[in-house]
């Protein structure tokens, strides 16, 4: 994650009365105990940073947005741009760092306006489901060396 999200992320919880009691749990200040509302986190599979440059492709009025990689999981990525397509468009991935590539049908999940969108992988080809798994097996070494 970049130091100007990081900043940013921080501002918009800093701002709602919300504790975070831990990554997959986020409960609501100033309700009563027994009137917590807890909401679990909905990813299937862990997300790794990563950076990596993308292209977004909707299919079917071939508008193309460059974007850039900045999580990465098994079923989805967050891509950082200014105009996210809407939520629920349909549109085709494509990620590239170093000489791996990747494609897959994809759709996206939440669109943030002047920050990025979520995009979840609907359909990926072997080739590029090997290539993911690579990305993903690098990523974890990664986040374990930095994590100690």
């Amino acid at each position: 994650m970049n130091s100007g999200r990081s900043k940013l992320v921080k501002a918009f919880w800093a701002r709602l009365p919300v504790q975070q009691a831990n990554r997959r749990t986020i409960m609501i200040r100033g309700l009563k105990p027994e009137a917590k509302i807890v909401e679990r986190e909905r990813r299937r599979t862990p997300r790794y940073p990563f950076i990596a440059s993308a292209e977004l492709i909707e299919e079917k009025a071939d508008v193309r947005i460059a974007s850039r990689v900045s999580e990465l999981s098994l079923h989805g990525c967050y891509l950082d741009m200014m105009n996210p397509f809407p939520t629920g468009t349909m549109v085709l991935v494509k990620i590239a760092a170093g000489d791996a590539f990747f494609e897959a049908k994809s759709k996206i999940v939440y669109s943030q306006p002047n920050i990025g969108a979520g995009v979840g992988f609907l359909q990926i080809e072997p080739a590029s489901k090997d290539v993911l798994e690579h990305w993903l097996d690098e990523a974890e070494k990664e986040s374990h060396k930095q994590a100690g």
